[in-house]
């Protein structure tokens, strides 16, 4: 049946059932890596039986009545909601941009290109057009955009953003009109809230990590105290071992295998620890063996499969579904 499906493959199956019209209309919705993401699994989710399809949409059911808003006040629901489900600063970042309406066409229409095509595109703009629009991106598509812009670049780049303060909406208007054009709001709004010092340490956690030290290098030789301040909020692979033990059961449900046992090479005994506590005995004495009996990897493999897994640590952050501290911090 439906047991043992990561979310992101429930998703699939559930878009499947509601046919292609209804499905066409919530992707809409959706980011582009959403998009591809969900995509990928309506592809691959293998064959599909009518009783796992009505898990599957019973269980979907069963949670929407839990969480429906009829009956009450609409913006109040959405703000409430988000604030309980990703904290009040990012919440009110999210408020913000929902505030600027459809005011950020060409932006969207942006992210839909590839990678390299975005940075071929921004690359000779102004660097504080190019901080902007870095900002505006999902974390990681912009660390993969970052890779494709000049070395030389980069760490003014990260300085630009983490000094942000906000964007007025006509300058927002004005950035739109410039990105639609080579492919509208109030003045009276308020900026709004993109850039600082945590979209920095968001996108710098899904760069390549030789790239990663360059940029804080350089930004430690120009504003050390900033540095610092970046460094702190970086989450890196290690700091999973933070997460309490439910959230930690939740990440290993949506993490393969394959992934994990490239992950774990050379990683602290903390780390393993928590890990394999919060597996069943057999599957952790397996995996044990397993890392014992691998050959070497490739750093830049066990690198590519820790980010893959602090990238799924932070979609279900992000959907309240564990709880994430950082070197040190408790989780309350």
């Amino acid at each position: 049946m439906a047991e043992g499906l990561s979310y992101s493959e429930r998703s699939a199956i559930l878009l499947l059932a509601v046919g292609m019209d209804r499905a066409a209309l919530v992707l809409k919705h959706m980011t582009p890596r959403e998009v591809q993401i969900l995509g990928t699994n309506m592809a691959t989710v293998g064959d599909i039986s009518i009783g796992m399809m009505d898990e599957v949409v019973e269980e979907f059911i069963t949670a929407v009545k839990s969480q429906t808003a009829l009956g009450m006040d609409t913006d109040d629901y959405i703000r409430n909601v988000l604030v309980s489900a990703l904290g009040a600063d990012k919440a009110n970042s999210i408020l913000d941009r929902i505030l600027q309406g459809g005011s950020t066409k060409g932006i969207e229409q942006l992210k839909w290109l590839d990678t390299r095509s975005i940075a071929d595109m921004i690359r000779l703009e102004h660097p504080q057009i190019v901080a902007t629009i870095l900002s505006l991106m999902e974390s990681e598509q912009a660390a993969e955009v970052v890779m494709f812009l000049p070395e030389a670049m980069r760490a003014d780049l990260f300085m630009r953003i983490a000094t942000m303060k906000g964007v007025q909406p006509s300058a927002l208007r004005e950035l739109d009109q410039i990105m639609e054009q080579q492919l509208t709001g109030s003045d009276n709004v308020k900026s709004t809230n993109i850039g600082g010092i945590d979209a920095v340490a968001n996108i710098l956690n899904f760069m390549d990590g030789g790239a990663t030290d360059l940029v804080m290098n350089e930004i430690t030789e120009h504003r050390a105290e900033l540095a610092q301040e970046i460094q702190e909020k970086m989450f890196t692979f290690e700091d999973l071992s933070t997460i309490d033990e439910r959230g930690m059961q939740t990440l290993l449900r949506e993490v393969s295998t394959s992934q994990l046992l490239l992950a774990l090479r050379g990683v602290g005994d903390d780390l393993k620890s928590k890990i394999f506590n919060n597996m069943s005995k057999r599957a952790a004495e397996m995996l044990r063996d397993d890392l014992e009996a691998s050959p070497p990897a490739k750093l830049s493999e066990v690198e590519l499969a820790q980010k893959d897994i602090l990238a799924i640590a932070k979609k279900l952050a992000d959907a309240g579904e564990i709880m994430l501290g950082t070197g040190g911090d408790e989780l309350v």
